[in-house]
């Protein structure tokens, strides 16, 4: 590094940071919710919404976006929970908005959250005997 001006040091050192920053989504946090999931306010009665690896979601108020979250897919990892060992470590889902969690015909296992998922996804990235988890997601 000796043939670099002194005055680019920082700059140079930001870039470095940025790419050895691993987060770079939101956080918030989620539940679970249970069948029926059907009807839906994306997508009403269509069984097709759903994708066949059953990693869905229904958006909260943050992300709803007056329905414009329908469809959008994102990038989801426990990242903390109330319980030491919750989070599976490692994992992230890909899901995939199909309702609106106020909505929803079944009860969350909290309330309010940023989104709530299938079983399927919950129970992928965390323990599913607790009620609500810290995560990071990313829109695709």
């Amino acid at each position: 590094m000796s043939n670099i001006h002194p005055q680019w040091l920082p700059f140079i050192f930001f870039i470095i940071s940025q790419l050895l920053n691993t987060s770079h989504g939101d956080v918030g946090t989620t539940a679970r919710y249970s069948p029926p999931y059907l009807p839906t306010a994306c997508y009403g009665n269509d069984p097709s919404q759903f994708p066949s690896s059953n990693l869905f979601a229904a958006a909260g108020d943050g992300i709803w976006d007056n329905g414009a979250a329908c469809g959008r897919q994102y990038l989801v990892r426990c990242i903390s929970a109330s319980q030491p060992g919750t989070c599976v470590p490692d994992k992230t889902i890909q899901i995939r908005i199909v309702d609106y969690a106020l909505s929803s015909p079944s009860p969350p296992s909290a309330r309010p959250t940023t989104m709530l998922l299938s079983e399927t996804a919950f129970g992928t990235i965390a323990n599913s005997s607790v009620p609500l988890i810290n995560i990071e997601f990313q829109q695709l």
